[in-house]
């Protein structure tokens, strides 16, 4: 059975944490200096959040699957949307180590495709280049603005 993902960079952890774990009724299962993770079951979510330097707002999206099957499986479907697939196995990642691989939609948002092997007691491996990205490859990002949000440069406006 596949678990959404959802890694949000924070500014401020112990706020955020207070508010997440109010918002889901429940605490992180995880908890570290720079990050906290639920492993919800109603919704069925993994959703984290980090304090690594990162811009404020949505790091990455996910599909958290259960076994080296399932990931073969969105490996395959992945694999047709997008050429330019990337491929990390046994890797160190958000206290995790997984096998996984990496798309972006569209919009140019990054999507990750993982199973967690075992929990690890740091953050990332060094090789990734900037570790306040949350592990997440430079591959072509883009930027848009935020639509549908309210502002106060929308004059609280909630549509585009």
């Amino acid at each position: 059975m596949k678990r959404f993902h959802v890694h949000v960079s924070v500014d401020h952890l112990d706020e955020s944490i207070q508010f997440y774990s109010a918002m889901f009724a429940a605490q992180p299962a995880v908890v570290k200096d720079d990050y906290a993770k639920w492993m919800l079951e109603d919704p069925r979510i993994n959703f984290a959040i980090s304090k690594r330097g990162a811009e404020t707002g949505l790091n990455h999206l996910g599909i958290q699957v259960e076994s080296g099957e399932e990931l073969q499986q969105m490996h395959t479907r992945l694999d047709s949307l997008q050429a330019d697939l990337l491929a990390e196995e046994n890797v160190a990642c958000c206290y995790a180590r997984s096998d996984k691989y990496w798309v972006n939609d569209p919009s140019g948002i990054a999507w990750e495709t993982f199973h967690t092997l075992d929990s690890i007691p740091v953050f990332g491996q060094s090789e990734v280049a900037d570790q306040s990205a949350c592990c997440v490859p430079a591959v072509n990002k883009k930027t848009a603005q935020a639509c549908c949000v309210p502002s106060e440069k929308s004059g609280g406006s909630k549509c585009c």
